[in-house]
């Protein structure tokens, strides 16, 4: 295992700059997902640490060793691909043992080392099948299975669960964070889907337009937002955004949006008098019934038996609401939507940092 270090690392298409300057501090044996919308460059850098592409400017760091001039084969990393990679001509062993064959190992050795993988992956008894002869799941677990027979000091893996139905990818998330916390193999995971990397990561890279927007834990992304972009970002569903400026009430700072919503800020905002801000505030942070918020107009319930998701609007602004319990209203019912002002998130509306 090893520590990875990416230090200033830019990465140029021609004229085309798509990583600028990007710093990750990953420690040896941490699970780290770089998360972030589709073209974000979060798989340009991955493909980086992997030495399938050239580095403009910077230095990364496997271990000790900087690797920018290092051949992949000489990187000690294995990587498992978004299309599994798998030969379809050779069988399940074969596959996972292929890269060993080519160092030439041992045969009794390259055995021994599939049947532990096999084992651990819940394979054995699919050894002598094809690829062709496998689901879905089964594919994705040889070709993790192939990564683990090399036992490298790094693996990566370029978004390995999106070709795989819902259902699959919520038990394939539980084995790789379950085989992870078996092996303590340095990770490096890449997902557009923040509910992985919400779910997976010891820590999570959040990356756009080929910056690092926050690093943190799980949990500390989404209760400390940086800024608007995170905030609304990292959470499913979203948080609700609304933009307006803080305003002094009667009873401590009030937020008032420019469609004239106004709703309970934090008590800090009364410093921000006359600021532009935008009020951010999770969905699960609304509760209903009395209290100082606001009158809504309700668009559309989804309820999914656990939680109800209300969408409405007040003004012209939008909110979503998740609840605990059950809404037995119609389609253009008024609710009372009251905010836990403990938890509301102001952003200043020019840098959109968070106050």
């Amino acid at each position: 295992m090893a520590s990875v270090e990416i230090s200033n690392v830019k990465k140029a298409f021609g004229s085309v700059p798509v990583i600028h300057g990007v710093n990750v501090d990953i420690e040896d044996g941490e699970f780290v997902v770089l998360v972030g919308p589709s073209g974000c460059g979060k798989s340009t850098l991955l493909r980086m640490v992997a030495g399938l592409e050239g580095i403009t400017e910077g230095e990364i760091r496997i271990g000790p060793k900087v690797v920018n001039m290092v051949p992949p084969k000489e990187r000690d990393i294995a990587m498992v691909f978004q299309n599994y990679a798998l030969y379809p001509h050779m069988t399940v062993a074969e596959n996972m043992g292929f890269s060993l064959r080519l160092a030439r190992a041992p045969k009794a050795e390259i055995t021994s080392r599939v049947e532990r993988a096999a084992e651990i992956l819940g394979l054995t008894n699919l050894l002598g099948r094809y690829p062709r002869e496998l689901s879905g799941g089964q594919r994705q677990r040889v070709a993790m299975g192939r990564a683990i027979v090399r036992d490298p000091q790094v693996f990566l893996f370029d978004e390995p669960l999106s070709n795989l139905d819902a259902k699959l990818r919520v038990a394939m998330r539980a084995e790789i964070k379950e085989l992870h916390q078996r092996l303590r193999t340095t990770t490096i995971y890449v997902t557009h889907d923040q509910i992985e990397a919400m779910t997976m990561a010891d820590k999570i890279v959040v990356m756009h337009d080929g910056i690092v927007e926050q690093t943190g834990a799980p949990l500390d992304l989404y209760d400390n937002p940086r800024n608007v972009f995170v905030a609304s970002f990292i959470g499913s569903p979203a948080m609700n955004l609304i933009s307006g400026e803080i305003s002094e009430g009667p009873n401590g700072p009030v937020f008032v949006s420019q469609s004239g919503t106004r709703l309970p800020a934090p008590p800090h905002a009364a410093q921000h008098a006359g600021r532009k801000v935008v009020y951010g505030i999770r969905p699960e942070h609304w509760s209903l019934g009395g209290g100082p918020g606001i009158d809504v107009t309700l668009s559309i319930t989804e309820p999914t038996g656990s939680e109800t998701l209300a969408l409405a609007r007040s003004g012209e602004d939008q909110i979503i609401g998740v609840f605990r319990e059950r809404i037995d209203a119609a389609s253009g019912s008024t609710l009372h939507f009251v905010p836990d002002v403990d938890r509301v998130h102001l952003f200043d509306a020019a840098t959109t940092l968070r106050i």
